[in-house]
């Protein structure tokens, strides 16, 4: 089934986070001393913080980082996991012995804990964030890319094109890139959501955007010492990373059935 659903669900949360400013042109920086923790109301439709901001105009605000940071770490770390992964499954040898080495050594720590030791030691900003996330997030597309590119290199017209000397790069572009699209787009969308959630869970121990800057995770994680009280200080950016990261996981099953029926048909 299409994931018809899905995709409006997240056009609009990308929509809301980039222009909802012209639709809710509240302030997410300005306190209101006399609106401190709020419930959700007409006035505050998701209710105010511990300093009384405006919590719907800061989960704008937040959205445009946390898209910006998973969509631009999906794309790097797809696109570094693409270009190494089809040089080990097509050139082989030295290559594919060098790629195996790296990707041990990347997989020898966990991503998680990679990502704490790497920010500890900078300053984390949205782009800082990005490079960070994406040279931890590339190894999964990359062994995928890997192994589908063994398989193409195998077959009798590719080797026929290698007798022939036609150029590597005409080879790759016309004959790998078609094959190889499906897997690369299965990734990134599966790495937006992952990108996501690393953000939030960074900022959520302190280590993610700083202030003023702010994200959904920052957002999560200043509403965890007053939940109690405050339930929606949490739940509304948390509700949001959930319906992203929701949507993303339905529209990269459907890419992937696609992939699945067309080796089946193959």
């Amino acid at each position: 089934m299409f994931p018809k659903y899905s995709i409006a669900l997240l056009i609009f949360i990308s929509f809301l986070s980039f222009f909802g400013f012209y639709l809710y042109d509240t302030s997410p920086y300005q306190l209101h001393p006399d609106a401190i923790l709020l419930s959700p109301s007409l006035e505050y439709p998701f209710g105010t913080d511990r300093l009384g901001r405006d919590l719907l105009a800061r989960v704008i605000e937040g959205g445009k980082v946390s898209l910006v940071i998973g969509v631009g770490s999906a794309f790097i770390a797809s696109f570094i996991g693409l270009i190494l992964g089809v040089s080990a499954g097509y050139f082989r040898g030295k290559v594919d012995k060098m790629f195996v080495m790296v990707v041990d050594l990347f997989l020898t720590f966990p991503t998680f804990f990679l990502l704490l030791a790497l920010v500890s030691y900078v300053n984390a900003s949205a782009w800082v964030l990005i490079v960070i996330i994406s040279l931890t997030g590339w190894m999964t597309t990359a062994r995928l890319v890997r192994s589908q590119s063994f398989k193409i290199t195998s077959e009798p017209y590719i080797k026929i094109l290698n007798i022939a000397s036609v150029k590597k790069s005409k080879i790759l572009l016309k004959y790998y890139a078609p094959l190889l699209a499906p897997i690369y787009f299965v990734s990134f969308t599966f790495g937006v959501g992952g990108a996501i959630l690393a953000e939030s869970g960074l900022s959520f121990l302190g280590l993610g955007i700083v202030a003023p800057q702010m994200s959904w995770g920052t957002i999560l994680s200043g509403g965890k010492d007053v939940i109690e009280i405050a339930w929606w200080v949490s739940f509304f950016p948390g509700l949001f990373i959930f319906l992203v990261t929701f949507s993303l996981i339905n529209i990269s099953n459907y890419l992937q059935s696609l992939t699945n029926k067309k080796e089946i048909q193959n």
